[in-house]
């Protein structure tokens, strides 16, 4: 499989002009034209499932937060997901609910988002959204620990 971001030449044509302007002082002209189109391959997107209670984690949330977190869910997870960022990591040890990513994000890095990545598939598995207070993290209404 070729690496996505690797560069392909589309078309390569030489194309001469055979309408040449006229000459000048008694001189021909011909000029050549090299066009060069490139193109970059598309990455192919990764498909995101939620987990059914990952509804009921947001409904713990209040509402005016859920745009943000739509989409910064598309943003951050649909291209790369597994590509470590300062607000993207690797979890040291699986987390509850097999999670083994955490994405931080919103005002104050509030939102936790746990999710877990099958890159055979190319599916992410978002499995709990949650809120960090101090050293708490809250999912559904609930405190889980990490």
């Amino acid at each position: 499989m070729p690496n996505p971001l690797q560069m392909s030449v589309v078309s390569l044509e030489l194309r001469r002009w055979f309408d040449p302007p006229p000459p000048i002082a008694g001189l021909t002209c011909q000029c050549d034209v090299t066009i060069i189109m490139v193109t970059m391959a598309r990455k192919q997107p990764f498909s995101l499932i939620f987990d059914p209670e990952v509804k009921q984690h947001l409904r713990a949330i209040e509402a005016k937060y859920h745009s943000l977190i739509r989409t910064t869910i598309e943003e951050q997870l649909r291209f790369e997901p597994e590509t470590e960022t300062r607000n993207r990591k690797p979890l040291q040890r699986p987390a509850a609910l097999g999670a083994t990513w955490e994405l931080r994000f919103g005002p104050d890095n509030c939102f936790r988002l746990l999710y877990a990545v099958v890159p055979e598939n190319r599916e992410v598995q978002i499995l709990a959204i949650g809120v960090k207070e101090r050293n708490r993290l809250i999912i559904g209404g609930e405190e889980v620990q990490l």
